[in-house]
């Protein structure tokens, strides 16, 4: 029997004013209603990658700061085929007599050292595969880039680590083990001085420096401060006058420059070094290189590419241990 819309509306109120015409449900649609059970799997609704956002500015995992170049000069010596390095060193000797017309006594003369240093050359590779960089690509990453970027930051944290430590089994050193370095002086712990005791023992260690030198230098001659960052805070500790240590080094030593480097923290101690810059333009060291980022060929294979980059590094060369004084603070 069809559905009498009027009937309804008189009999039990009902009225349909959707502004639609209404359709009666045929026996069919009432039998697919009654039926229950899912064909589907039930789940949340959308897959989650459809609400979520990739930000497109990639962020790069920090790494520890690289500050031996930035403290010293970098100076080229030779090429990838130099095998050793010499430096000409040059003493003035002669003696005096007492003068007389007839008197031949007396001479000068020159004696001449070789010191010399071997550099040592090593490499890292640069691969990249077709269907990785096509996946990268998708995921909006510029693949062959970001591995071309973390060939160059490899290669000079070597490079910054040949320049403290140099490379053991070869005449190569670092500014930390050269083996011309005089002893350290020792100091108390900065963590338990005030300003005053932070500020004496950078004296004290001054002090030694004129002494190393036999008075060639003076507090207006340009020396550079090393030391870690967490010893660099204390610079910031006050007298009992409220003026702090750093304020003190530039007003007693206007040629001093501090340079923190996170190396001079050793499981020895804390390492503070004293270096004059220079001496009658001489440096007193200086840090070698034989090639800085040499690329070669890019090599084709099958469904890849592969690219050798090199470097070699002579180590911190230390032409006058005399005009370095170090001080371990422990």
């Amino acid at each position: 029997m069809p559905l009498n819309l009027s009937a309804l509306e008189k009999r039990a109120g009902v009225v349909f004013a959707t502004g639609y015409q209404t359709q009666e449900l045929t026996s069919q649609n009432r039998h697919m209603a009654m039926d229950s059970g899912l064909v589907t799997t039930p789940n949340a609704g959308i897959l989650s990658l459809f609400t979520t956002f990739i930000d497109p500015k990639v962020i790069d995992v920090l790494v520890t700061p690289m500050r031996m170049a930035e403290a010293f000069q970098e100076v080229k010596r030779g090429d990838w085929t130099t095998q050793t390095a010499a430096f000409p060193v040059v003493e003035s000797t002669g003696e005096t007599s007492t003068y007389g017309d007839y008197n031949n006594n007396g001479f000068t003369g020159a004696n001449v050292n070789w010191p010399s240093r071997q550099p040592y050359h090593y490499q890292t590779f640069v691969r990249v595969g077709e269907r990785e960089m096509e996946m990268a690509g998708a995921a909006k990453l510029d693949w062959a880039s970001a591995k071309q970027r973390a060939a160059v930051l490899t290669l000079n944290k070597f490079q910054n680590k040949t320049y403290l430590y140099g490379v053991a089994g070869l005449e190569n050193y670092g500014y930390l083990n050269d083996p011309g370095l005089l002893p350290n002086l020792t100091s108390e712990a900065w963590a338990k001085l005030d300003g005053e005791g932070v500020y004496e023992s950078i004296r004290k260690l001054y002090q030694q420096l004129v002494k190393q030198t036999s008075g060639l230098i003076d507090r207006n001659t340009k020396m550079k401060l090393t030391l870690s960052p967490e010893m660099e805070v204390n610079l910031t500790k006050t007298n009992q006058y409220n003026v702090n240590v750093s304020d003190q080094l530039k007003k007693n030593f206007p040629n001093m420059e501090v340079i923190s480097i996170p190396e001079m923290s050793t499981d020895a101690g804390e390492l503070v070094r004293l270096v004059v810059e220079e001496y009658e333009g001489q440096k007193t060291l200086d840090l070698g290189f034989t090639e800085k980022m040499r690329v070669h060929p890019m090599i084709q294979e099958t469904s890849s590419w592969k690219q050798k980059r090199s470097q070699g590094s002579f180590g911190a060369v230390v032409y006058r241990p005399q005009f370095i004084a170090s001080m371990l603070v422990s």
